[in-house]
This record gives structure tokens, C-alpha cells and sequence, in this order.
């Protein structure tokens, strides 16, 4: 059956609504950035200083947890420098020709983004080397003996590559950057000033307590941050009108409808640390058979729930698996086993 016309509208009103949403809030520039200090700080020196010369921008490396602003650092990169900027993601690339085509369309000093960089198909990423390295593209035409290689100089880009994944990047790749900078969680105070500008370009009425309310349970991550900022929204606008302003009390009720407690954990969050803890005693435990316990995907543990986890102290990677630290236990209110550390008695 064809789905109703308003139900095909209403569907595309509401990515493009999404869309529309990520744009607005993004930083147009280093001046609008907030967080990652030495990150904008380096990066507007190494901006300045090709402007100053009249080149392209060195090829540049995002890295880190999802949600900390690499696309929009990208973005920032060609917005100071003046230029083009290109997008697309590992994945897509799935044949060599792809990317080549892609390269070959570039104008001279183009930003290209390349997201999930740690993804890219080995024959892909043997065409990228000379690409970044020389500006040239090295091509084969034909098949067979009569096959020969042909190689087109390429306009000065910049690559910005993104991943979350850094350990996956082969060496090669990795060395032709010529600088990689790394994505930290935001501290709450920075997240609250995230959302407080966030609010303002939604023209949403925001308390100071609410907004360090949001920011203490968005793990710190804007994407999370403003996501939550998005639905506490509605439930201000639905409990006290469109114009209703969020404060403490609106941002505590919300979220705890979302699911989302004190330490910024979601069910996922809990399931895991839960499992982990109730299930295997606190582990050690392989992530295979966490996942299977779980009923989710290992890769999603490891790259979204986990280092969140890690990070604030509630989970520790082990070569014999995942162990979760007294601090879990506290979280859940379930005594911790004991370690038998205490002192050890002679024997003789």
C-alpha cells in the first residue's frame, strides 16, 4: 500500500526540520564555539597562518567521541578559510572510482570532509595517499596487458577526516595529517553556556538552573545536550504554553520522563552497568557475551556507551573483559563484592 501524500509530507517536514534544527545550532565560526579551548586556539593559528601565506590549510584530523563538534569544526575550517566545503563519509565510498570522481571535481583550496574516515576500503585509501600527499590522482585505464596508469594533478584541498575509532586509522593514513587534535567531553559549565545559546536562538526562555540541570545529564556531549534541550521544550510548552520558560522544576520532571538520571544515563546505560553488575557479579566480562546479554550490538557499546562509561570511572577495560568499578556498584545501590584485599594472615 502507497503511503498517504500528507503522511510522505508530514515525514519530509520533519527531517528537514531536523536538518534545519543541527544547522541553526551550529557554530558559524571559532568566535561562536564554545568548549574545546585548545583546540580552537591552535586551530585559529594554523587558519591564520595559511590565509597569511595564501595556501591551503594543512590536511587535519578530528578525533574523539561521537557528538563533540567534529563536523562543525570541518565546517569552520572552510567558512574562516573561504573556500568550498565537500562532505561525505567512509561508507560511501565504496570503490576506488568514487572517491577519484570526487577528487577530480574539487576546486582549488576545497575543505573536504570525510566522516568515519577509520572506514574507508583499503583500495579507496591507497587512492587517497598520493591525493594528500602530492596532489595527484594515479588512475587505471583498461584491463588486462593493455591496462596502463595514468596520473592528474589534483587542485591544493584540505582534508578534514573525522572518526571515532583513531586506533582503526591505518599508519599511512594517519601520518599524512599534518595535525590530529582530540575531542574531549565538555565539563558541565561549558555545556550549560551551550545551551544557553542554544536557547537564545530558539527563542526558547531558559533559567540558569535549568540549563545546569540539562548540562549535568547530557554526558558531556552538545548533541546530547541539545537534544535534550529539544524535548524538556516540549514539555514545557505542552504544561505551560508555547511561550512557557523552562526552569528547574520543568527540566527535572522531563527528564526523568526521558529516562535520563542524575549521571546522564539512558536504559542503555543502565542495561549494561546493570547486567554487568547483577548478572556477572561485576566481571570481568568479554564484550561479545555483554552484548549478547544485553541484545545489542557490540559496536555500539564500544563506541557510544562505553566511553562515556570509562571516562567517568564506572567502568575499566581489562585484557580478561569489561569490570565494573565500586563507583557502578554505588550508582545501582548494590554493595560490592568482596575483593579479599584486605591484610593477609601468616600462615606459619
Amino acid at each position: 500500500m502507497s503511503p498517504e501524500p500528507g503522511n510522505v509530507a508530514l515525514r519530509g517536514s520533519q527531517e528537514d526540520g531536523e536538518r534545519s534544527f543541527e544547522d541553526r545550532l551550529r557554530p558559524a565560526d571559532l568566535s561562536e564555539m564554545v568548549g574545546q579551548d585548545r583546540v580552537r586556539e591552535n586551530l585559529a593559528v594554523f587558519v591564520e597562518a595559511a590565509r597569511g601565506r595564501g595556501e591551503s590549510m594543512d590536511h587535519v584530523l578530528f578525533y574523539g567521541p561521537p557528538g563533540l563538534g567534529k563536523t562543525s569544526l570541518a565546517r569552520i575550517v572552510a567558512r574562516e578559510m573561504g573556500t568550498e566545503f565537500r562532505a561525505t563519509s567512509g561508507p560511501v565510498l565504496e570503490r576506488a572510482g568514487d572517491l577519484a570522481a570526487l577528487l577530480s571535481n574539487l576546486e582549488a583550496g576545497c575543505v573536504l570532509f570525510i566522516d568515519e574516515i577509520h572506514r574507508l576500503p583499503p583500495t579507496v585509501e591507497e587512492i587517497l595517499y598520493p591525493a594528500m600527499e602530492d596532489f595527484q590522482l594515479d588512475l587505471l585505464i583498461g584491463q588486462g596487458p593493455s591496462a596502463r596508469s595514468i596520473r592528474l594533478d589534483l587542485p591544493r584541498f584540505t582534508l578534514v577526516g573525522a572518526t571515532t575509532r583513531a586506533g582503526l586509522l591505518t599508519a599511512p593514513l594517519r601520518d599524512r595529517f599534518g595535525w590530529s587534535a582530540r575531542l574531549d567531553y565538555y565539563p558541565a559549565k561549558d555545556l550549560e553556556a551551550v545551551l544557553l545559546r542554544s536557547a537564545r536562538i530558539l527563542e526558547v526562555g531558559l533559567a540558569d538552573a535549568a540549563a545546569a540541570e540539562i548540562a549535568r545529564r547530557s554526558r558531556g556531549t552538545p548533541r546530547i545536550a541539545n537534544r535534550l534541550l529539544r524535548r524538556v521544550r516540549d514539555f514545557a510548552s505542552v504544561k505551560g504554553g508555547p511561550e512557557a520558560e523552562i526552569d528547574a522544576e520543568v527540566a527535572r520532571y522531563a527528564l526523568e520522563r526521558l529516562d535520563v538520571d542524575e549521571a546522564g544515563f539512558d536504559k542503555l546505560d543502565r542495561a549494561l552497568l546493570s547486567t554487568l553488575v547483577e548478572k556477572f557479579q561485576g566481571g570481568p566480562v568479554g564484550l561479545d557475551t555483554l552484548a549478547a546479554a544485553i541484545g545489542e550490538d557490540k559496536g555500539t557499546l564500544e563506541d557510544l556507551i562505553e566511553p562515556f562509561l570509562i571516562q567517568g570511572g564506572f567502568l575499566d577495560r581489562t585484557p580478561r573483559g569489561r569490570v565494573a568499578t565500586p563507583r557502578a556498584f554505588a550508582h545501582l545501590g548494590v554493595p560490592a563484592p568482596d575483593t579479599g584485599a584486605g591484610p593477609q594472615r601468616r600462615l606459619f
